[in-house]
């Protein structure tokens, strides 16, 4: 079967099947991070089947940031997508369900699990690129705003005088965890791509911190110097 035939079979699936509560993790991030996981195969030798399956299903089990069972929610979606693939694809090639089950479990930032298959890697780089660039801003917000968290600390949006704590506050998130994604890629193209786009995230930093201050026509470049990756 074509990976074409696979990607529909699996779109109609997850259609009918699959999460259709959360903005952030449905059809289309799957798409996407197929999509970008191609741009990879292209440089770095791997399974395609293999990686399909698992941009497709690394999140049929996806709990919520602040759930207390968050890190485990990858190992869920592994073993879920045993049970999918079994149940629902039978002519899925069975010997291929350990490196699904392993990409997927790894690609979670949470889980800590250390990918170690040239798929693994590609997955876990793929949705990672999700959280930067323009596609990484809009889904920080969406995320905030469906846990009520506010954009900044209007006090101290830059977090000059406190902890970063990036559980109260989304602007906090960027330098708690995005803007340190580039160094943590597991390839080359990965690398690439994520200080591109977390250099994007920057420039909205270095754009709000200007608008705060009452500059409504610039950047502070202070900003920029200071992250830019």
């Amino acid at each position: 079967m074509l990976l074409q035939d696979w990607q529909l079979q699996f779109e109609q699936w997850l259609s009918q099947h699959g999460p259709q509560d959360d903005a952030a993790h449905d059809l289309s991030h799957f798409r996407r991070v197929w999509c970008t996981a191609q741009k990879m195969l292209r440089h770095h030798e791997g399974n395609a089947l293999v990686v399909l399956t698992a941009c497709y299903f690394h999140d049929v089990v996806n709990l919520p940031k602040n759930h207390p069972e968050r890190h485990l929610a990858s190992r869920m979606a592994a073993d879920k997508t045993r049970h999918i693939l079994a149940t629902y694809f039978p002519a899925f090639p069975a010997e291929s369900y350990d490196a699904v089950a392993h990409a997927i479990a790894a690609h979670s930032f949470s889980a800590g699990i250390v990918p170690e298959t040239t798929e693994a890697k590609i997955v876990q780089d793929a949705d990672r690129l999700e959280s930067l660039g323009a596609i990484g801003l809009a889904r920080v917000f969406y995320v905030s705003g469906a846990l009520g968290r506010p954009l900044f600390d209007a006090e101290d949006p830059m977090a000059e005088a406190r902890e970063l704590d990036d559980t109260r506050f989304a602007l906090d998130h960027f330098r708690k965890k995005l803007l340190a994604l580039p160094a943590k890629m597991q390839t080359e193209t990965g690398r690439s791509l994520a200080r591109h786009n977390a250099n994007f995230l920057v420039d909205y930093m270095a754009k709000l911190c200007a608008e705060l201050n009452g500059e409504l026509l610039g950047f502070d470049e202070h900003i920029r110097q200071q992250f830019t990756c």
